[in-house]
C-alpha cells in the first residue's frame, strides 16, 4: 500500500500524465532502450545512486534510477505492452517503495491512490487478504477513464508552460496555475515521438461519483468512521501512523477521503492486531486478552492468599524481617507458584496430539520425497520443519511425561500408518530435537534412552 509517496513531477515522456504536477525533461535516460539500460544509468555509479528493473507478472516491465545529474532525485518508470508507460519524477528515497509497489497489478495511480490495470478502476489497497497474501481488490463504482484526448479543447495556452530540467527542478515547485496549459503543451511533445501511444489512449484521470466534491469527507467525519477523534487522527496523518491513506482531495488546504476510502481505512482498523486486542480485551482493565487476565486474575488470587492469609508470611512484611534473603525466599516461592501452574496455562491435553498430527504429516511429506529418490529410509529422510522442531524440544523440555506419552502414540501411529519403524521414529525426533529444537544433547539422551522401545531379547 502506498501511503507517503508523492510524485513530484511528469516525465516529458509519460503517456499518462498526473494531473497537477509538472513536467521535467527526460530527455537524458534511455526511456527507449529497455529497462536494463535505465537501471544501468544509476547502479553502482556513485555513492548515493541506485537503479535496477524487473519484469512484471501483469505484464512488461518496471524500473527505477537515481537521477545522473540531480541525485536526490529519482525516476520511475513502469511499462505495459498494450497501454504504454508512466514515467514519474520522485524523491530519490521513494523510487524503490514505489517499485515494489508497481510489481503487481497497478499501471498507475490517481486520486490518492486509485488505481487502475488497464481494464478497470479500483479503490486504494488497505484490508490485507491473507489468502492471497496481497490486499484485497475493490472496484471503484461507476468510473469512468478520462483521457488527454478529453481533456484537449483547443482553448489552452501551451506558449505559457514550461518543461521544467531535472538539474534545476525544485521539489518544492507549486502546481502549474493552468494545467491545461501544460498538458497541451505535453501533447506537442508527446505527438512528436516515433509511433506515439494515441492520445484517446493516454489515461490522465478517473471520474466517479464517489469522487465527487461534495461527497468526501474531512477529518472529522473520517475519524468519526474509525472510531477516534479528529485530533487523533491529525495526529496520525502528521507523524505518519496507523496507514492512514493518502487524501482523494485537498479543498482550501484540508485533506478530504472519498467515503469508500475511510470506510475500507476503518474496516483496515478493526482487523489489526490493535484492533483484535482492543475487541478481545474485552474492557479489560489491563486490555488482556479474555485467557491472559485469567491467568491474572488466578495468580493475584494465589498471591493474595499466600502473602496476607498465612501469618508466617505475613509476619515477614515488619522491617526488621524485610531483608535480601527472606525477599528471596518468597520470590522464590511465587515463581514455584508459576512454574507448577504451568500445566493450567498451557493446555498439553490439546498440545500434544496437535503435535502428534504435525509430525505425522511432516514424516508423510517426508515419505514421499524420498519414494521419489528411491532407497532404504533412514532416520535423516525424515525431516521436520524448524517450527515443529521447536515446539517439540520445548515441549520435551516443560512437560517431559506428557511428551512421553505422545511421542509414544507418534511411533505407533507411524509404525501402523507409514509403515517407520518405532527406533527410525526416535531417531529422527531426537536429531529434530537437538539440531533444531533447542534440546541439549545429553537431555535428549536421557530423554529418547526412556522412550525407545527395547528391543525384544533373545
Amino acid at each position: 500500500m502506498v501511503y507517503d509517496i508523492r510524485p513530484l513531477a511528469n516525465g516529458l515522456r509519460t503517456d499518462h500524465p498526473v494531473p497537477g504536477l509538472p513536467f521535467v525533461d527526460d530527455s537524458h535516460l534511455p526511456l527507449d532502450d529497455g529497462p536494463d539500460a535505465i537501471e544501468a544509468v544509476g547502479r553502482n555509479k556513485g555513492e548515493g545512486m541506485w537503479g535496477r528493473c524487473d519484469n512484471s507478472r501483469e505484464g512488461g516491465w518496471l524500473a527505477f534510477t537515481t537521477d545522473p545529474i540531480a541525485h536526490h532525485l529519482g525516476w520511475a518508470v513502469r511499462y505495459h505492452p498494450e497501454h504504454g508507460r508512466t514515467v514519474l519524477l520522485l524523491h530519490d528515497e521513494d523510487t524503490a517503495s514505489l517499485h515494489t509497489y508497481w510489481s503487481g497489478a497497478p499501471l498507475l495511480f490517481r486520486a490518492g491512490g486509485y488505481w487502475w490495470d488497464g481494464e478497470s478502476w479500483y479503490r486504494p489497497g488497505q484490508i490485507w487478504d491473507p489468502v492471497t497474501e496481497n490486499y484485497a481488490r475493490y472496484t471503484a463504482r461507476a468510473t469512468a477513464t478520462v483521457y488527454a484526448a478529453d481533456m484537449l479543447d483547443g482553448r489552452a495556452h501551451p506558449e505559457r508552460a514550461h518543461v521544467h530540467k531535472a538539474a534545476t527542478f525544485d521539489p518544492a515547485t507549486a502546481a502549474p496555475k493552468d494545467w491545461l496549459d501544460h498538458l497541451t503543451l505535453w501533447a506537442q511533445h508527446h505527438q512528436k515521438q516515433d509511433d506515439p501511444l494515441p492520445l484517446q489512449k493516454c489515461v490522465v484521470d478517473l471520474a466517479s461519483p464517489e469522487l465527487a466534491g461534495d461527497r468526501l469527507l474531512g477529518v472529522p467525519e473520517m475519524a468519526e468512521l474509525g472510531g477516534i477523534t479528529a485530533s487523533t487522527l491529525r495526529g496520525y496523518i502528521s507523524r505518519g501512523e496507523n496507514d492512514v491513506p493518502l487524501p482523494q482531495a485537498s479543498v482550501g488546504g484540508r485533506a478530504q477521503w472519498s467515503r469508500p476510502v475511510a470506510e475500507d481505512w476503518a474496516e483496515a482498523r478493526r482487523r489489526s492486531s490493535e484492533g483484535l486486542k482492543d475487541a478481545m480485551s474485552a474492557d479489560d482493565r489491563h486490555h488482556l486478552a479474555p485467557g491472559t487476565a485469567q491467568i491474572r486474575d488466578r495468580f493475584s488470587e494465589r498471591f493474595f492468599s499466600f502473602l496476607w492469609k498465612r501469618p508466617d508470611i505475613r509476619k515477614r512484611w515488619v522491617l526488621r524481617h524485610r531483608n535480601e534473603p527472606t525477599v528471596r525466599e518468597i520470590a522464590d516461592q511465587l515463581a514455584f507458584e508459576v512454574a507448577d501452574s504451568l500445566s493450567r496455562i498451557i493446555p498439553t491435553d490439546a498440545l500434544g496430539p496437535t503435535i502428534r498430527h504435525a509430525v505425522l504429516e511432516d514424516f508423510a511429506s517426508s515419505l514421499r520425497v524420498r519414494e521419489r529418490r528411491g532407497g532404504q529410509l533412514k532416520a535423516f529422510d525424515l525431516i521436520l520443519s524448524v517450527p515443529l522442531a521447536k515446539m517439540l524440544g520445548w515441549f520435551i523440555q516443560h512437560f517431559p511425561t506428557s511428551a512421553q506419552w505422545y511421542i509414544g502414540e507418534i511411533m505407533g501411529e507411524a509404525d501402523e500408518h507409514l509403515h517407520i519403524p518405532a527406533q527410525v521414529t526416535c531417531e529422527a525426533l531426537q536429531r529434530s530435537a537437538t539440531t533444531n529444537g533447542g534440546l541439549d544433547g545429553q537431555v535428549a539422551q536421557e530423554f529418547f534412552s526412556r522412550v525407545v522401545p527395547q528391543e525384544p531379547k533373545g
